[in-house]
């Protein structure tokens, strides 16, 4: 029996998929699984995946796949599923029971090989200890290269890598088209390189976007900043989790269609007076040092406020 499995959307949402695929090779040992997606990187040397295509290169995928085949088609986006849109469970979760399979807690998975390691090593090798740093997120060329909803706001950014540029060589995972930082070492590369230096970090610190994703597939816990998305939904317990201050201003919502706020930016619903109010830094910073149990206790704090 052949499964094929369908992934819309961006690189973190691939690297959550690899959870899936391993709850369904789990229910379904025998299964020939494949994936199609945007980002085949993703699931390279994956054990539960049989082959990894992209949507530009299906050429005869019909009747090699599905004519007179035995396959079952896992095609739908949770993105548009009822228990989604209601934040009753994490993606993975509401993705895996869509499909009628099996949850047990799966986790994203990637799998580097020691020939990358020493490969893409070489590039982040430094004198002083790696704080790797992603504050934008989104795909490329956007009109604005700011979203409120999910980018760590630049004077909050700064402030964090001022504190910790003297002790740490801080890394920046930037696009071009991104804001740049000062005292940093800006970064792009390719996704498999990028993990690496993820893996090789000593310390991160992370938006809801796909880095944050590849450190929970690599086991390395990290400290996510949350705006409008939510850990419960898009986050791993692993990391440390702050969740933005409450708004300070009413937003208007005439653009909300699926959810409460665009990820991709709407400036109507800009609910602070200010890119200031969104985040205390300080607290940022120490989390990133290592106070996991007091940053945690303040996120919960500031999700009671939110309710």
């Amino acid at each position: 029996m052949k499964i094929i499995f369908q992934i819309s959307g961006g690189i973190g949402k691939s690297i959550a998929a690899t959870a899936v695929c391993k709850a369904i090779k789990t229910q379904y040992p025998q299964a020939e699984l494949i994936v199609l997606s945007g980002y085949p990187d993703v699931f390279m040397r994956n054990p539960n995946v049989s082959m990894s295509l992209t949507f530009g290169n299906l050429n005869y995928f019909y009747p090699q796949h599905i004519e007179g085949k035995d396959t079952k088609l896992f095609l739908h986006d949770p993105y548009m599923d009822t228990e989604f849109i209601y934040q009753r469970g994490h993606l993975i979760k509401v993705w895996c029971e869509m499909f009628g399979i099996k949850y047990n807690g799966e986790l994203p998975e990637l799998f580097i090989t020691g020939k990358e390691r020493t490969s893409f090593g070489t590039a982040f090798v430094s004198p002083k200890p790696i704080l790797a740093i992603q504050t934008n997120g989104g795909m490329p060329n956007q009109t604005d290269k700011y979203s409120w909803p999910r980018d760590l706001p630049v004077a909050t950014a700064q402030k964090i890598v001022n504190t910790f540029a003297a002790d740490y060589n801080v890394v920046h995972i930037r696009r071009q088209d991104q804001l740049p930082l000062q005292n940093v070492y800006p970064v792009q590369a390719d996704f498999r390189a990028l993990a690496v230096l993820i893996e090789m970090s000593t310390k991160r610190l992370f938006i809801d976007s796909f880095a944050q994703h590849t450190a929970a597939a690599l086991g390395k816990p990290s400290v996510v900043c949350w705006i409008a998305n939510v850990p419960s939904q898009f986050g791993y317990e692993m990391h440390t989790n702050i969740i933005a201050n409450p708004p300070t201003m009413q937003p208007e919502f005439r653009n909300s269609v699926f959810s409460k706020y665009n990820i991709s930016d709407q400036v109507t619903e800009f609910p602070y007076n200010n890119e200031d109010e969104i985040f205390d830094a300080d607290r940022i910073i120490e989390a990133i040092r290592g106070d996991k149990k007091q940053a945690e206790a303040e996120s919960k704090k500031k999700v009671k406020e939110l309710v």
